[in-house]
């Protein structure tokens, strides 16, 4: 089972792809210009219009990346995968929105607010300390009166059928969690309203249990705006949601046109079309929301195996564990290594099974250091002792560095746009 808040069981990467609709990150990784290393490993495994951004980023257009963290627990490696790929999209041009989904944490876990306040901003610093740029917005969602007065605008569009079907709820279920959705697709749509300068692509990178909230933000974007497209040939075919006195609009607009009834065809390049329509919605007062887009990675492995969770502090490191402490538990982690180390030397390891060779894949070596140490392992010149050692090295030493950088971060928290 797969929610946003529970995962149970063996996760089916293909079978989400099929299922859901998610497109497998491979059709569009040759399109990068300079990948970032968890998209060519293969950790990022599906998208959704992920196009989109990369046009963006190709043309030097604006788009965002948006993603949020909830502050049930402190911060770990798995939040940091993340946190990597916001920062690596703002990296790339993209303006990065930071959401600490501190309502979703008080609904759905029951923490004070004060609770969620103090790991709330563990979790700024972490990504601050990371290399989140200085133009960056970062926010509490109980603080941020834009995302709250979206929400209620999206929720006018949403039923309770609907999130029944979408996430399970059932009768015990609180109206507080109910509202939550609304508020995570306030969140997600929060980076193309007028304020921050309107419609433009957007990225949400996330673990595959949130795509819930990536489809049902996706139908809301569609239903809050006003015009809908669909490309024919030599053009695009424009609907109103909002009544036909809409379509009136369009004649305003330089295009070879022509009227119908319930639509308008309009013979032009659809994507100048699109944005103009777009810049048209916004000037009567629309959304004219662009489908956000996404990209989903793998869930991290637990340091004893089976799923990362934040109620077993032995199964994940945090990014505020002492690196001594972080180093005891890489010790402790399960690997792919024989039952001996013959046997090892004789058939060689296992990495695909090893939470050693993941962490590594994921957060602690470059591409060169990883090919070496996958090929010892496999070829049996890499015993499980020396491999666990380099390990041990590489998380006491990033952590001390991030620990550092996260005490320099909180004397400059006043430079970043901070919503508290």
């Amino acid at each position: 089972m797969i929610t946003p808040w529970e995962v149970s069981g063996e996760v089916d990467y293909d079978r989400l792809i099929q299922e859901f609709g998610i497109e497998p990150f491979g059709s569009v990784l040759d399109l990068i210009d300079e990948p970032m290393h968890l998209m060519k490993r293969g950790i990022i495994f599906g998208h959704r219009d992920y196009h989109r951004i990369v046009d963006a980023m190709k043309k030097g257009e604006s788009f965002a990346v948006m993603s949020g963290f909830m502050p049930s627990g402190l911060p770990h490696f798995g939040h940091k995968m993340t946190m990597d790929e916001i920062v690596w999209h703002n990296r790339m041009g993209g303006v990065a929105f930071v959401g600490i989904a501190d309502m979703e944490a008080h609904a759905v876990r029951r923490l004070s607010w004060e609770k969620t306040r103090e790991i709330g901003m563990e979790y700024i610093k972490a990504i601050i300390a990371l290399g989140l740029n200085e133009n960056s917005v970062i926010y509490f969602q109980s603080a941020n009166e834009r995302v709250k007065s979206l929400a209620f605008e999206l929720a006018e569009e949403v039923n309770w059928s609907e999130l029944k079907a979408i996430y399970g709820f059932d009768g015990e279920t609180t109206l507080a969690k109910m509202f939550v959705t609304s508020v995570q697709a306030g969140d997600i749509l929060l980076p193309q309203i007028a304020f921050y300068g309107g419609p433009k692509p957007t990225v949400v990178p996330v673990g595959a249990d949130q795509d819930p909230h990536i489809r049902l933000t996706r139908d809301l974007a569609a239903r809050v705006s006003i015009f809908a497209f669909e490309r024919i040939e030599n053009g695009v075919r424009i609907r109103s949601r909002k009544g036909g006195e809409y379509l009136e609009r369009l004649r305003d607009l330089e295009f070879e046109m022509k009227f119908y009834d319930e639509h308008v065809d309009v013979f032009a390049q659809p994507e100048e079309v699109e944005e103009r329509v777009r810049e048209l919605e916004v000037s009567i007062g629309g959304y004219a929301f662009i489908p956000p887009s996404s990209t989903y990675h793998r869930f991290i492995t637990g340091l004893q195996g089976g799923k990362m969770s934040s109620s077993k502090p032995e199964s994940f490191i945090s990014l505020l564990d002492s690196p001594e402490e972080a180093g005891r538990k890489v010790k402790r982690a399960l690997t792919g290594g024989r039952a001996t180390a013959e046997e090892q030397r004789r058939l060689g390891g296992q990495p695909e099974k090893c939470v050693i060779f993941e962490l590594y894949t994921i957060h602690l070596l470059n591409d060169e250091e990883l090919e070496e140490v996958e090929r010892d392992c496999r070829e049996g010149r890499l015993l499980c002792g020396k491999c666990k050692k380099l390990a041990v090295e590489r998380v006491e030493s990033f952590l001390k560095e991030l620990q550092e950088k996260m005490g320099e971060a909180e004397g400059r928290l006043d430079m970043y746009n901070i919503i508290l």
